[in-house]
């Protein structure tokens, strides 16, 4: 290579006040993702370290943004470009697109996080009619030159002038038809062009313009079109489905093409530095001969393993393994990594961080502290609680009876039963109509995205780990078995041909297993996770059954739980659900829902003290209601013996304890109509007529019923005290705090708690045992979050109900929007993902974080909590850490992934970029 004086670039006057828009490969680092974009950086990084990278220049982010605020370039991009260009001309020695010897460049998008397949790419910028023949010369190959052109046009049609890329795929085939091949390697020089004129004629026709023959036309239009293709749908998409934020941009990477098609000593390929979807370390990648990028990624062809490639071309082999551990070892992390061949010459093309399953997440963190590249903290921030919860979901029964139909590569693990659909659309029609499906292809392009979100899992007949629908797959923790190349899919006809010749129509229910690659006709049994046994104690790491996940998932925890500052509770309602919690690591119960003890054989009592006319009918309701209450709540503190148990007072809409109005109406007039009327229907319904509300949720419910029906929530809080006191006689450890629920004023609280005070004291005086109940209440209304200072002097702790108080801050009911708009509003951006889903920082963040301050301030030693399911999200534990609150309470299943992320919270490291 030459000296980097070769490449001193005569820089232009820039637009914006001196910002630099162009770096050279020579020029950057792996640490400016937010300029250069992923690509970028790890070219310059690679570049740095020595490694034979093509020679090429990045156009940064900063020119994207100012292109899509303002539909134009940045005024000196041009001249930067040009500047750019010129220093790589004279190292190169030729010139973009020159006829005799013409300089071809690539034009590839690159944002700072991975987005395989969802933006724009052209190879070979620079080839026209005068130079195709100049490159032939110069390779010495007029196939090769003529196959490099028509990939051009082909890929230039469709990417830059919106052709539809069908037309060509349909002129590719005709061509092999006619030469009655299989695959296009085998199609002449004579052939392919042809079908260049083919392929420019349809550029003719369907863009209404001749294909560009001026080499810097091509280029700058290339740029153009990655730039757009920022706010491509498909990008957009997956940028919602990764939570990608949406004004990043993109950067557009220039790099001098060097060619894996120019005959069986030149090929491309794609590494990994250890198995993406186990973690296994050894030799993991695809390669394919006499091939393109594109290529492999298309999984148009299918690749041979990379260890294949030792018996191919054994010095490349050898040269790329020792790269390969150059780049583990210097990003301390699994590499992903393409790579070009070109007569027996390797070129690094690309390197990231690779995606990987949720298993192999674990197994490779653990592996590197183990290699002492990295320590406990940073593998940490290696795994995530999204991955954590893929690995708990069940998998396929192996001794179960099963028709084994066929097996590919497993991309991505997982167990996917669903119905076979044979396109996007049908997948997404009928994932919203409550099926679940398997998107079956022959491969996966991007425009396969919606899909492959709505899908269960994906199944392809052709490609390898490092096809398009692996890659994505990977991405977005979905089953996946590509290249399962025994099976003929016909997209047209809609059906699947397995071995034997049994058909599978649209329709019709498979299995597949992304952990073998089996797949399977019909619905194959589940069994649980070896994960979940773990964290149920059937399965101990160390022992013998447990495999080497379950020991990374062990040695990760533990780390995690010596690290976190907040507790894990659990949202429990009876005592086998709290058994559970425990086994699953929680502290304690955050919350028990008392409603829920109330439905089935119960439900009556309630509808009857609720409509009860007279103080001896209501004093008849509770006598009977006590003794139950009493025999919950023991049983509730036996299971969480010596851990905290946060009990809510009753807190139903109204309505759900009392008979559906239209029912009973009906009921009555029937009733009426036949002369026997019911006295006690028509009683009801004088009352429920009475009690009805137009919007349940916000009327008489909480604190509001507790005032409103004497004695209700004393003898709640007697069945708690009484129970408490039994418990303690049995030399139990119970740990009772009774929570207020729907609290808006500092004096609803105090009215229900000198009752609780009162009733505490005379089962204290009865029972002879002290007790130690504290009271306080939920935080799920705005008023009490922003009154917060006055109610934590009648709290000894605060709970944000975050389900309620999101409802109440946004103004509308979970139950009716998330069907009516939530999908519109999703799509179009205003969400980036569901406000109960994930915390809104913004405006029921806000609250939480000023009601805690300010109870705070009033109470230094106020407990704080949070039992939304918002407990349970990791987006939602890492704000709750940092706004200082004492534990999360979430669903038991939820409790591994709190405690994982609330480890990851308390040891984030600054300026982290794993994804």
């Amino acid at each position: 290579m030459s000296e980097n004086k070769d490449l001193q670039v005569a820089e232009p006057a820039t637009s914006v006040e001196g910002v630099k828009f162009v770096y050279d490969f020579t020029e950057g680092n792996k640490d400016l993702k937010d300029l250069l974009g992923g690509k970028g950086a790890n070219l310059a990084e690679m570049t740095n370290l020595g490694l034979p990278v093509p020679p090429g220049f990045t156009i940064t982010t900063e020119a994207c943004k100012v292109y899509l605020d303002s539909g134009e370039e940045p005024a000196a991009l041009r001249d930067e470009v040009s500047a750019h260009l010129d220093a790589l001309e004279r190292r190169m020695g030729k010139k973009l697109g020159q006829a005799d010897d013409p300089l071809l460049v690539s034009v590839r998008s690159g944002a700072k996080f991975s987005m395989p397949g969802m933006m724009d790419t052209v190879l070979n910028i620079g080839l026209s009619d005068k130079s195709v023949q100049g490159l032939a010369v110069q390779a010495g190959d007029d196939r090769f030159a003529w196959d490099s052109y028509r990939r051009l046009i082909q890929m230039f049609g469709k990417t830059v002038l919106g052709v539809d890329g069908e037309l060509f795929e349909d002129a590719l085939e005709a061509a092999k038809t006619a030469k009655k091949v299989t695959v296009d390697t085998e199609l002449e020089a004579a052939d392919l062009k042809k079908l260049v004129t083919r392929f420019k004629r349809i550029v003719k026709t369907e863009a209404g313009r001749d294909f560009p023959q001026d080499p810097r036309e091509q280029m700058d239009l290339a740029v153009k079109a990655v730039f757009d293709s920022w706010n491509g749908d498909r990008a957009k998409l997956y940028r919602r489905q990764e939570r990608i934020p949406h004004d990043l941009g993109t950067a557009v990477n220039i790099c001098s093409m060097v060619f894996g098609n120019l005959g069986p000593d030149s090929g491309t390929g794609v590494a990994f530095t250890r198995d993406p979807a186990s973690g296994h370390q050894g030799v993991y990648g695809d390669y394919l001969q006499n091939a393109q990028g594109e290529d492999v990624v298309a999984g148009i062809r299918n690749t041979v393993p990379l260890a294949e490639l030792e018996k191919i071309d054994k010095k490349s082999y050898d040269q790329l393994l020792q790269i390969m551990e150059t780049l583990e070892n210097h990003y301390k992390d699994l590499c992903d990594i393409e790579f070009t061949i070109e007569r027996g010459q390797l070129w690094m093309l690309q390197t990231r961080v690779g995606k990987r399953t949720a298993g192999a997440a674990f197994r490779i963190a653990t592996q590197l502290v183990d290699q002492g590249l990295i320590d406990e903290t940073e593998a940490l921030q290696r795994v995530t609680g999204a991955q954590l919860a893929q690995l708990m979901f069940p998998r396929f029964d192996e001794d179960a009876k099963v028709e084994k139909v066929g097996r590919g590569i497993a991309a991505s693990p997982g167990a996917a039963v669903g119905k076979a659909v044979f396109d996007s659309y049908t997948a997404v029609k009928w994932s919203r109509s409550g099926e679940k499906v398997i998107l079956v292809r022959r491969e996966t392009n991007p425009d396969d995205l919606d899909g492959m979100i709505a899908a269960e899992g994906i199944l392809t007949s052709r490609g390898g780990k490092t096809s398009h629908a692996a890659v994505v797959a990977r991405g977005m923790g979905k089953t996946c078995v590509c290249g399962a190349e025994e099976l003929e899919v016909d997209t047209k006809r809609r059906r699947m041909t397995v071995p034997g010749g049994h058909v599978v129509e649209e329709g019709d229910v498979i299995s597949i297993d992304g952990s073998s690659g089996k797949v399977y006709l019909g619905e194959v049994p589940v069994v649980p996770s070896p994960v979940v046994e773990y964290f149920e104690g059937r399965m101990h790491a160390g022992a013998d059954d447990a495999d080497e996940l379950v020991e990374a998932v062990h040695r990760i925890m533990a780390f995690a739980d010596r690290k976190r500052r907040l507790r894990v509770r659990a949202n429990a309602d009876n005592a086998e659900d709290a058994l559970r919690a425990r086994r699953f690591g929680a502290q304690g119960i955050g919350l028990c829902r008392t409603e829920h003890m109330f439905l089935g054989d119960r439900r009556e009592l309630v509808e009857r003290l609720i409509l009860a006319d007279t103080e001896t009918e209501r004093e008849e309701s509770l006598k009977q209601l006590l003794p139950l209450q009493k025999k919950d709540f023991v049983e509730l503190f036996e299971a969480m013996d010596g851990l905290p148990v946060t009990i809510r007072l009753l807190d139903p809409p109204l309505h759900e304890f009392l008979p559906d109005i239209t029912e009973l109406s009906v009921r009555v007039a029937l009733a009426e109509a036949r002369k026997d009327s019911n006295e006690n229907d028509l009683r009801l319904l004088q009352a429920v007529h009475r009690l009805h509300e137009q919007n349940p949720m916000l009327g008489l419910r909480g604190v509001r019923l507790g005032l409103v029906i004497p004695g209700l929530f004393t003898m709640q809080v007697r069945a708690i005290a009484e129970a408490a006191a039994e418990r303690k006689n049995a030399k139990g450890d119970p740990r009772a705090e009774i929570m207020i629920p729907l609290v808006g004023t500092v004096q609803e609280l105090e009215i229900v708690r000198d009752e609780a005070d009162e009733v505490i004291a005379e089962v204290e005086a009865a029972t002879g045992v002290a007790l130690k109940l504290s009271i306080g209440t939920m935080i799920e209304l705005p008023r009490a979050a922003l009154t917060a200072a006055q109610i934590a002097e009648a709290a000894e702790f605060f709970s944000f109900g975050t389900n309620d108080l999101t409802q109440t801050v946004w103004g509308f009911s979970r139950d009716d929007v998330e069907a009516s708009f939530f999908t519109a509003y999703l799509e179009k951006g205003i969400f980036g993902v569901s406000p109960f889903e994930t915390i809104d920082k913004d405006g029921v963040g806000s609250l939480v974080a000023a009601a805690a301050k300010a109870g705070r301030e009033t109470r230094p030693d106020l407990k704080l909590g949070v039992c939304g399911e918002h407990g349970g999200d990791p987006e939602s534990v890492h704000f709750f850490h940092e706004v200082g609150l004492d534990y999360v309470s979430c669903s038991p299943f939820r409790i591994p992934v709190a405690r994982l992320e609330a480890g990851r919270a308390a040891t984030q490291s600054q300026g982290s970029d794993h994804r």
